[in-house]
């Protein structure tokens, strides 16, 4: 079966290869818009490389038997904080490389532009369509069974190379048409528009995953989780009459961070230690999703001030 990290490493190795094609091919035709293909690839699989460490990590972590580990001991909160650090990382440094090959094609075009070997450079773009495209399938595929935030975006990169390699193979075309026509005066002009029209689509991209990830370091409470663990509080305090309770919900990363604390009334009927351990059971299974990467604290007090 495969796992996270059997697909995160194809991808790597897949990527290293595409990016060292990419500074190759971009250098022989003359292509910058090449060249900054295998520079956004060499940095989307150098940090892939980082999200692999993590993902064994937080797997590691949560493994049977993990709880003795001289890793654990160290970390007993886990490393959940760690994935969305690495997603926003990724998106930042993606973006930014876009933008600085952005302000590099304007400053091409404002100089009159450049020209290049559009044979070399057709080549190229056609051999990363078809295997961008291909890793993509694999990564969406291999991800229904996974759910993996890691995966996900490691599909999506894939696809979003995939179709701007088939608009470079567009451009490229369009170049090597042109030769010897009236529109050849076009032919320097068509590597660093090209470029700027890719790095245009490049560069909001990553933002949604930008901004989950600065949501999950902040801790900001999801409203449909937060939403699910109050409608199973509010089911427990009206069985076991209650006075109150409080709920703490987080998401950090792949990590579901969960704390419950119920006011009992402070003339209630005396319980052994073994009927409030059912009664956590009972809100665990109603909570759902019990693996290892959920996070749930449930007290049971007298005092309103241990809750706040």
């Amino acid at each position: 079966m495969q796992t996270e990290q059997s697909v995160l490493r194809l991808s790597i190795a897949v990527t290293f290869l595409l990016a060292a094609a990419g500074i190759f091919f971009g250098l022989l035709s003359g292509s910058f818009a090449i060249v900054f293909d295998g520079v956004y690839a060499l940095t989307d699989a150098t940090m892939t490389i980082v999200a692999l460490l993590v993902a064994n990590l937080i797997t590691s972590s949560t493994a049977d038997g993990a709880v003795g580990s001289r890793l654990v001991k160290h970390f007993t909160m886990g490393f959940w904080h760690l994935e969305p650090m690495v997603l926003g990382l990724n998106g930042v440094l993606l973006t930014g490389a876009a933008v600085y090959a952005l302000i590099n094609a304007i400053g091409s075009i404002m100089a009159g532009g450049r020209h290049l070997a559009f044979d070399y450079a057709i080549v190229y773009a056609i051999l990363t369509m078809l295997i961008a495209f291909a890793m993509a399938v694999y990564g969406m595929r291999a991800n229904q069974h996974l759910h993996s935030n890691f995966v996900g975006l490691d599909a999506k990169a894939w696809a979003m190379s995939g179709g701007l390699s088939g608009a470079l193979l567009v451009a490229f075309i369009f170049g090597y048409a042109i030769q010897g026509t009236r529109l050849a005066w076009m032919l320097p002009y068509v590597d660093p528009v090209t470029l700027a029209l890719v790095c245009i689509v490049v560069i909001p991209m990553p933002i949604g995953t930008i901004k989950q990830a600065l949501a999950d370091i902040l801790l900001v409470t999801p409203a449909d989780l937060k939403s699910h663990v109050d409608a199973v509080a509010e089911d427990i305090v009206r069985r076991y009459v209650f006075a109150a309770y409080r709920s703490y919900v987080a998401r950090v990363g792949r990590g579901r961070q969960i704390e419950l604390y119920f006011i009992v009334p402070r003339d209630g009927p005396a319980k052994k230690l073994e009927e409030w351990d059912r009664i956590r059971d009972e809100i665990g299974e109603a909570i759902g999703d019990d693996t290892p990467d959920r996070w749930l604290t449930i007290a049971f007090t007298t005092d309103p001030e241990w809750a706040e």
